[in-house]
């Protein structure tokens, strides 16, 4: 009745529909997930905090990052984008830092001086099926000095 090639067909056929429908379940699944990160960072010092001969200020901190981003992990997470690193399981979601910041905060101006600010924490999550998104966590409460150090 039917050749082999037309049986290979259907089953191959049968597989993809099959595939996709899981992929598509995977993702819409995602959407009953309600991740709460937590980070918290202290400034520690203020490496420096100067006038550039353009006339720009320059801030230059040193901080302790505390970080829990293991809720972002679920069965299709693939892996999260953190600054400059990766981390790629839930057992490495738990971290803590002692960093400068790699670039220094620049206003156009001298409008720096005696200002609040506020640290955000990005992040990317890459799925393993699905669209890849992007969140944060803005830590208020920061404030630099009036005069320059």
């Amino acid at each position: 009745m039917h050749s082999f090639g037309y049986r290979a067909n259907a089953v191959v056929s049968f597989a993809i529909i099959i595939l996709g429908m899981m992929c598509a379940m995977t993702s819409l699944s995602d959407n009953f997930n309600f991740p709460s990160p937590t980070a918290d960072v202290k400034v520690l010092n203020i490496n420096w905090f100067q006038k550039q001969p353009n006339g720009n200020d320059e801030v230059s901190l040193t901080m302790n990052i505390s970080a829990d981003l293991s809720s972002l992990f679920t069965w299709n997470t693939k892996q999260v984008s953190l600054w400059d690193g990766i981390i790629q399981s839930k057992e490495h979601a738990k971290f803590w830092s002692h960093t400068t910041n790699k670039y220094h905060f620049t206003d156009q101006g001298n409008n720096l001086r005696g200002k609040d600010y506020n640290l955000t924490l990005h992040w990317h999550i890459m799925p393993k099926t699905g669209k890849m998104f992007a969140d944060k966590i803005v830590m208020t409460g920061y404030s630099l000095s009036e005069n320059y150090k």
